[in-house]
């Protein structure tokens, strides 16, 4: 018992004492405990500068280098977006990523002027490079093409011929089947029991277009319709004129097209409009409308006349299908493509017991009547004005 006590005793006398070598030992061990976390941090530290070059490797876009090799021809859709723009070019191998292109589009203030149309362009070229191209007014295909509001199918036909190097007669052939081009059969339906003109005309919307140099003539009239049933459809037309008026989409399209070509200024299109569904559906009268019959010369090759050089016997000529003189009702069909403000005009006429209407000055303003007696003195106004009606 006194031995292990003293043993005991000894220890802690020994742990009381300094323990320099001990503290020596330690040191040593620190130092390399040292030196391991410098190579563990200084591997790490690597491995972090490696992973973050790898990890930057994706966010850098690809991208060619240079001003490109084969020359392509890329088609940039309308209002289409600098990703749109990208994807396309992407797909004809012109960059080699999207993002490289939005990136250098994004760096030039002038990409917001990129237009839509055809452009020539390389493969594989720098993304830089390729938005240059896209504001070079050289690169672009000239592929356009203006339709003004109120033209005929064969007037229209004529502009596209010229505007793309087709002939006329595939503009022709390709409207034969309208429903080929995408006109839903449901157009061709009339509420008044009257024949159906099933052609394209009333069907090729009128605004500037930009065509794909490849596209063929049914191409390009469908590109037409697909406008026509996008701008009838924000519209809302088809539904409005069969709930508000009681006519079908047809009809309506019908008398729009009348108001295209009777009136002389826009603010007087839903005015027109009213005339024509007073004369044809509450009235126990005809239309006499002098655009239709001028509309049936056209149609058989021949020019069409001012109203006062207009012959009874073309007029009322029975063989007219398009003949308002003395069939009532509304024509055969369409008889031009009218724009949005005449669509808009006969799916919302004016309000007014109308019959009659004259324009009465030069500017193409018309004056509405609703009898005989006002109308006589409208035209002589119009004759005041020099309009030439006085000989009618």
């Amino acid at each position: 018992m006194i031995d292990e006590l003293d043993v005991a005793f000894e220890e802690d006398a020994d742990r009381s004492k300094p323990r320099r070598h001990r503290a020596g030992k330690g040191g040593g061990r620190s130092a390399v405990a040292l030196l391991v976390t410098f190579v563990l941090l200084a591997g790490l530290g690597g491995g972090v500068y490696f992973g973050y070059t790898k990890v930057r490797g994706f966010f850098v876009a690809a991208d060619y280098s240079g001003a490109g090799s084969v020359p392509v021809e890329v088609q940039v859709p309308k209002n289409a977006s600098l990703t749109e723009i990208g994807n396309e070019l992407v797909k004809a191998d012109v960059v080699k990523s999207t993002k490289a292109f939005t990136n250098a589009a994004e760096a030039e203030p002038r990409s917001k002027n990129i237009q839509s149309g055809t452009y020539n362009l390389r493969k594989q070229m720098a993304a830089k490079d390729a938005v240059a191209l896209l504001l070079d007014p050289a690169a672009r295909v000239s592929k356009g093409v203006t339709i003004p509001e109120g033209k005929t199918a064969k007037q229209t036909f004529e502009l596209l011929a010229k505007a793309t190097g087709l002939p006329v007669k595939d503009f022709e052939e390709a409207a034969k089947d309208p429903e080929a081009l995408g006109v839903p059969d449901w157009w061709f339906k009339r509420n008044d029991g009257k024949q159906v003109a099933k052609s394209a005309e009333g069907f090729l919307f009128p605004d500037t277009y930009e065509f794909d140099p490849k596209a063929d003539a049914g191409q390009v009239l469908s590109t037409m319709v697909e406008h026509f049933l996008t701008v009838t459809g924000e519209l809302g037309f088809a539904d409005d004129v069969q709930k508000d008026l009681k006519v079908s989409p047809y009809e309506a399209l019908i008398v729009a097209s009348l108001s295209q070509a009777e009136a002389g200024i826009a603010e007087d299109l839903p005015k027109v409009s009213r005339v024509a569904y007073n004369r044809a559906y509450k009235e126990d009268m005809t239309l006499q409308f002098d655009v239709t019959t001028n509309y049936w010369l056209e149609l058989n090759g021949k020019d069409p006349k001012h109203s006062g050089e207009l012959l009874a016997k073309e007029m009322e000529d029975p063989k007219n299908p398009y003949n308002t003189e003395t069939v009532k009702g509304l024509p055969l069909g369409p008889i031009n493509s009218p724009g949005k403000a005449a669509l808009t005009g006969a799916m919302k006429p004016a309000a007014g017991p109308w019959l009659f209407f004259v324009a009465v000055d030069k500017s193409g303003k018309s004056a509405f009547a609703v009898t005989s007696a006002e109308h006589d003195k409208n035209v002589e106004k119009a004759c005041a004005s020099g309009i030439n009606l006085c000989g009618k």
